[in-house]
Parts: C-alpha cells; structure tokens; sequence
C-alpha cells in the first residue's frame, strides 16, 4: 500500500465520507476541497461567512454548487469552528477539517466539555510516510502536539497510532519507542519508558500492536542495523510505528523524512472522536489530499 493507493480506494467507495470544514474562507483551503472533490473523495460541509466563501471559490474557478458541497453560513470565525465540530460530534460529518483559523482555536472548540469531541484519550498527532527507498510505509507519533509526554501519555500515543494504523490496514503494527540506546539506561528516561510500554502491551494494557523497546533509530528500521548489533526483537529492523520520546525529536524526523528523503506524507490528529485535519500553507496539495485520505479512511 501507498498514499496513492489510499487516495484511489477512496475514490472507489460508493458511500463518500463527510469532512467538516472550519472557516473554508481562504483559497488555500478551497483548493485542497476542489481537487478532493474533483477527485471523488468525499463530501464537504463548509463552514464560514458565505460572501466570503463564495469570493474566494470565484477565484479558483470551484463551483459550489454542486452535491457535494453544502454552505453553513457564521457569524464569525468562532462561530465556524463551533458549527464544524458539532457537525461531527452529532456524526453528521465524519472528519474535522481546519481551514483559514488558528489551531488553538479549534482545538478549544474540540476540546469542549459539552460540544467538543473529547473521548478521555491525548491528543496526538500521527503522521504516515511513503518513502521512496522503502517498500513500506512508515509511522511517526508524535511530531505536533505533546510536547514532553509522560509514561501514561505515551502509552495513549501509541494506542492512537496503532488504532489508526490498524484501521487503514496495517494488522497488529509493530511499534518500537525510540531512544539514544537499545538498552535501559536509567539516567535516560526515554529508555526507561520504552521499557515499561513494552511491558505494558505485553501485559493488554495497550492492544492491536506490538511493542519493543528501547531501540535506537537505526536498529528500529534497519535490519542490518539489527544484525550488527545483535538485538533480539520482534520489532527491530522492520518497526512500523516511530515512537518519539519528545516533541523535538519528532519534529526533526518529520522534517528529516521530507527534506533529506524526499518523503510524501500524510497527517492527522488522533484520539478524538473523529480524525482532524489541521492542513497548514506550507503543505503541498499532494500533502492536503494524503492527509484528507488518510483521515478518511481511518475514521
């Protein structure tokens, strides 16, 4: 499987998702809805002031009025958040789009006790890499949301990681927590942690993957690097799943992965009710429509 796969068995589902899409105001936004419309992926609820709206469709030439496009006129861009997560949360909608608003807004419109989309799991976010020098794709969690994360909240990283990931395809997922060494150091404790998720997948208390660790980076994905250090693991050498001990590290491999490996990637949010979409300017429209697909399809 590749993105470009995901995008086309989307294309081939009769019943098309609906993505909820926040303050759809700006033609950044309205450019990745027109090619996922153009490319059959889903339905779209847009959200926003609709003279605003319909202005910035006009200049892409996006027709909003066809079937699979409906407005929902705000009053404001609190308003449009508002709307978009209630749409989901009453599972009108399947997935939650951003479009031309700060994410601190709506991750408090997500985050509401009342009408957000809260299910008692972290946040985090899981990003899905196609490389061109590796038959497999590979996840990496969490490279934009938590930024220190604790024992319990890795723990829920990874749960997240492997429920996405088994629910696009990847069976029982094998998941190696990465640190600076393959041995528990106790004055490392991201090796420390690894350790312990490992036990604790073992013993049910994170399910639908495989855990090991600590494991270095390149004993984690490489075999040879496996062989050369002589790590005994089910995980070692063909990990599915990255598990990054903080938000730095995460980051630099997100970006390591598109820069120096001229990666495609997808992004989502995760332990949600629903998969969200936080699409930024700097992403290319390829970049937009993998992380739609990939929403989709894990939703």
């Amino acid at each position: 499987m590749n993105l470009d796969q995901l995008v086309d068995d989307l294309c081939q589902m009769q019943e098309k998702k609906t993505v909820a899409v926040a303050e759809a105001t700006n033609i950044e936004t309205l450019k990745a809805i027109k090619e996922g419309v153009e490319q059959d992926l889903a339905k779209f609820k847009l959200f926003g002031d609709m003279g605003k709206i319909q202005e910035a469709a006009e200049m892409i030439d996006l027709d909003l009025q066809q079937e699979r496009i409906t407005l929902h006129h705000a009053t404001s861009v609190e308003n449009a958040v508002e709307k978009a997560v209630m749409s989901v949360s009453e599972e009108r909608s399947d997935v939650l789009m951003k479009g031309d608003v700060a994410t601190k807004i709506v991750l408090k419109a997500v985050l509401n006790k009342n009408s957000g989309l809260r299910n008692g799991r972290v946040l985090s976010h899981v990003a899905l890499f196609e490389m061109p020098e590796r038959q497999r794709m590979l996840f990496l969690t969490d490279a934009g949301m938590n930024i220190a994360p604790d024992l319990e909240e890795k723990a829920q990283i990874i749960q997240n990681a492997a429920d996405v990931a088994n629910r696009i395809g990847f069976t029982n997922p094998k998941v190696a927590p990465i640190a600076a060494v393959e041995i528990v150091n106790p004055q490392m404790q991201a090796s420390v942690d690894a350790a312990v998720l490992s036990q604790m997948q073992k013993r049910g208390q994170i399910t639908g993957c495989t855990v090991d660790g600590p494991l270095g980076f390149d004993n984690a994905i490489s075999p040879e690097a496996k062989e050369e250090k002589r790590i005994e693991s089910e995980v070692a050498g063909q990990a599915d799943i990255l598990v990054c001990p903080y938000i730095e590290v995460g980051n630099t491999l997100y970006k390591s992965f598109t820069y120096f490996a001229n990666a495609k990637v997808a992004g989502i949010i995760s332990g949600a009710k629903a998969p969200i979409v936080l699409t930024s300017r700097a992403d290319t429209a390829d970049s937009k429509i993998y992380s739609l697909a990939f929403a989709l399809t894990s939703s």
